[in-house]
């Protein structure tokens, strides 16, 4: 199992160094007439020149590209270029609205999909068909449009949950609740189709099993022989999904928090890009990719957990 713990994370390790270093280059390359936008369209070429100076934009690439990855090792991510702020602060205040939204969609997803799944390859039948069509609408949907819709319904129109803005956790609990609510529920629905879809095909797989007949013909309640023999079978392909849809969820966190005008790292991820605000996007490259890697080792953990083959592999 040690093994399989080093080989996962070395694995991982190298993904995020490449991640990083294409990053790295692909936005400095890109990253034309900074010091020109910071200090001003009219601005005389020698204030021009300090400012490419100061921000070490005179400097060989390579030679930035070492200097970032000896500060990023020891948790300096640099400056913005616009606000000045620590890009290590701008994370911290940020990532604990993404993470809210992330771990609530991943629970929500994790719950009502396995439940959704369940009912439809125990059920079959009228059930199965009515989830089925479910499925396909809201995988059909896209998630902006499934935002807008809360937003009309439930914030505007019946004014149950705020429309937008966030309430921190450490001001106030129900707060907090009331403003990831509808963002949560946005960022889900997609995953929990998808989820709910492969925990349906493992387990009529499963279901068709001999062993499973075996256990029915020895008056083990129906019940017992889904949640206890079957599911666990179809845990497996579920849980590959699920961090799939996981890592899904980021992408799609900065389509949300646009919407609800959630402050996390979609938003900051969308004005730094327009900005050219290089050190900042690098930041939340680097603390996605990290995200990413954990959710990758949690899933092959409990994938190895589950099943034994998988830790060999």
């Amino acid at each position: 199992m040690i093994s399989f713990i080093i080989r996962r994370l070395i694995a991982g390790v190298l993904t995020v160094i490449t991640i990083c270093v294409f990053g790295f280059f692909l936005l400095y390359l890109g990253a034309h007439d900074i010091a020109r936008r910071l200090v001003g369209s009219t601005a005389d070429p020698e204030i021009v020149a300090r400012k490419e100076i100061e921000l070490g934009l005179d400097r060989p690439l390579l030679t930035r590209f070492v200097d970032w990855t000896g500060s990023a090792l020891v948790g300096d991510l640099g400056r913005s270029w616009f606000s000045g702020q620590e890009v290590t602060d701008a994370l911290a205040t940020r990532l604990p609205v993404t993470l809210s939204l992330t771990l609530g969609a991943t629970i929500l997803t994790a719950v009502v999909g396995v439940l959704v799944g369940v009912l439809a390859a125990s059920q079959r039948g009228t059930a199965d068909r009515i989830i089925q069509v479910i499925i396909v609408v809201v995988s059909a949907v896209p998630g902006f449009l499934i935002a807008l819709f809360l937003v009309f319904i439930f914030g505007l129109t019946l004014r149950i949950f705020p429309a937008t803005g966030y309430i921190p956790f450490g001001t106030s609990v129900v707060g907090w609740l009331s403003t990831i609510a509808l963002p949560v529920i946005a960022l889900a629905l997609g995953a929990i189709a998808s989820v709910a879809q492969q925990v349906r095909g493992a387990m009529i797989d499963s279901l068709r099993l001999d062993y499973v007949r075996t256990l029915r013909s020895r008056g083990i309640p129906h019940g017992r022989v889904v949640y206890r023999h079957v599911l666990r079978n179809a845990a497996g392909p579920a849980l590959s999904v699920l961090g799939l849809q996981v890592i899904v969820m980021f992408g799609g966190a900065v389509v949300v928090e646009q919407v609800f005008s959630l402050p996390g790292l979609g938003q900051a991820a969308v004005a730094a890009t327009l900005q050219g605000d290089v050190p900042l996007v690098m930041g939340i490259i680097v603390s996605t990719a990290l995200l990413v890697l954990v959710i990758n080792l949690i899933v092959d953990l409990l994938q190895g957990v589950l099943n034994p083959k998988v830790r060999v592999s």
